[in-house]
């Protein structure tokens, strides 16, 4: 088996295993477990905790001491034992004690997996611009090929996703024990670096420039926008089951599979930023980002199973140009303007400020604010009716108000149904997201030199 073909393999691998929950999970935990949004939002930011520390410190550990390819390969081992044990966790604060523990395995992984192929094409003399990212794209393929098993096996609302997920890590790690190439220890941290070397903590130093400042500011905010589509894209599609008229939908059937258009389009604007960057240069390719975060969840707000299916499906397409347009840009401004002693620190505070304190805002701030500004609660069958949009005799509507377990006499319930007003959650995400658009145009300084996007497009 070639040296491409194995690392193909294992970038599949390594995001089926997350997009198999992922996208889903918060049907799990409203619509089976009907647990909070605000200890949801909790769940959500165990990423952005786990990526502030645990990739630096597996990073340090590999490069000193142990091969990258074993602990990678233990690392998915004890992932999966996370995962199988979550599956059984029944109240939500025990749940995020293992999804963080789960998380703290997990994503050092990434990290990993890319020194890992690194390293084997580099020994295998290939240039890595042109050979790794067809490898990495099959990571996306791995994330699609996730969420629709999850669907089509009806995991989306149970504990299955994680069982999944499990069996892939478990499969993942037997696999890499037999066909990855040996990583070991490089040996790039001098023994007499100080600590602040270590942690990469240099880079901080770039805050005092006022554009560097400005631009991880700005991706702190917009990490935050990325955790919001993730948590909540799958289960906003689910709860239109609820509306008796949207009830047959083909889309609340299958909504992890509407979702995954998102990801099919991030594998082909991929191939579009090259001339995006050329043409207009890092700061209005990112300002187009934004913008397209914008429609994304703009779309949502007026979308719907039927005539305004056509939005979902565009919000879907937009989110490409959303997450790879700010991503991948920013990852070379970050190259392009630091100097190399601090410039793998630097793409390392560029992840943490996304997926580190931007996840964390994100997760945190928006399960609070839905839980008290956008979850509303009905006492009487009159009051869910209209706002589902059908009559009190309605039978699916009868139906759903026995499924939660209430009683109704004279039309009053005995305990209150509380269902989420996703048409203005999306309006507020547009919101928010339209804000730091406005804020970046004006704040962030920026002057287009051709010269910068001549460089490696997916570091």
């Amino acid at each position: 088996m070639s040296i491409k073909l194995r690392l193909t393999i294992m970038n599949f691998f390594q995001f089926f295993v997350w997009g198999a929950w992922l996208i889903t999970i918060a049907n799990y935990w409203f619509g089976t477990k009907n647990w909070g949004g605000t200890e949801f939002g909790a769940i959500f930011s165990t990423m952005g905790i786990a990526s502030l520390f645990m990739p630096t410190l597996m990073g340090i550990i590999a490069d000193r001491w142990v091969n990258a390819e074993k602990l990678y390969i233990g690392l998915h081992f004890l992932y999966a034992g996370c995962m199988l044990y979550l599956a059984q966790v029944d109240d939500p604060g025990s749940f995020f004690t293992v999804m963080l523990l789960s998380m703290c395995c997990y994503m050092p992984t990434l990290a990993l997996s890319n020194s890992i192929a690194y390293t084997a094409l580099n020994q295998g003399n290939y240039d890595l611009i042109k050979a790794f990212p067809p490898i990495r794209v099959w990571g996306t393929v791995g994330f699609i090929a996730a969420m629709w098993t999850t669907n089509l096996t009806g995991s989306k609302a149970t504990e299955g996703q994680f069982y999944i997920a499990a069996a892939g890590s478990i499969l993942l790690g037997l696999y890499s024990i037999v066909y990855l190439p040996k990583c070991p220890p490089q040996r790039h941290i001098q023994e007499d670096s100080k600590w602040s070397q270590l942690l990469g903590l240099e880079a901080f130093k770039l805050f005092g420039n006022f554009k560097m400042a400005m631009f991880f500011v700005f991706s702190m905010f917009l990490g935050a926008a990325l955790q919001l589509t993730n948590a909540y894209g799958d289960v906003f599609l689910d709860e239109f089951k609820y509306f008796p008229k949207y009830v047959d939908s083909f889309v609340i059937e299958y909504s992890t599979i509407i979702m995954s258009i998102s990801q099919i389009s991030e594998t082909l604007f991929i191939l579009a930023i090259p001339f995006f960057l050329k043409r207009f240069g890092i700061k209005q390719v990112m300002l187009i980002a934004m913008v397209a975060w914008v429609l994304r969840f703009g779309l949502f707000a007026y979308g719907n199973p039927t005539s305004g299916l056509w939005m979902i499906i565009l919000s879907c397409i937009v989110y490409g140009m959303a997450f790879d347009f700010f991503n991948i840009s920013g990852s070379l401004f970050v190259e392009t303007n630091t100097n190399n002693k601090i410039r793998s620190s630097a793409q390392g505070l560029f992840m943490m400020m996304t997926n580190g304190f931007g996840a964390v805002l994100g997760s945190w701030v928006s399960g609070w604010v839905i839980d008290k500004y956008y979850t509303l609660s009905f006492t009487d069958s009159a009051s869910l009716a209209q706002f589902l949009q059908t009559t009190p005799d309605n039978e699916t509507l009868q139906g759903f108000i026995g499924s939660r377990g209430v009683q109704v006499v004279n039309g009053i319930f005995d305990q209150a149904i509380q269902l989420k007003d996703w048409h203005h959650i999306w309006i507020a995400f547009a919101a928010y997201t339209l804000v730091i658009a406005v804020l970046f145009a004006v704040l962030f300084r920026h002057k287009h030199d051709r010269q910068e996007t001549n460089g490696p497009v997916g570091h």
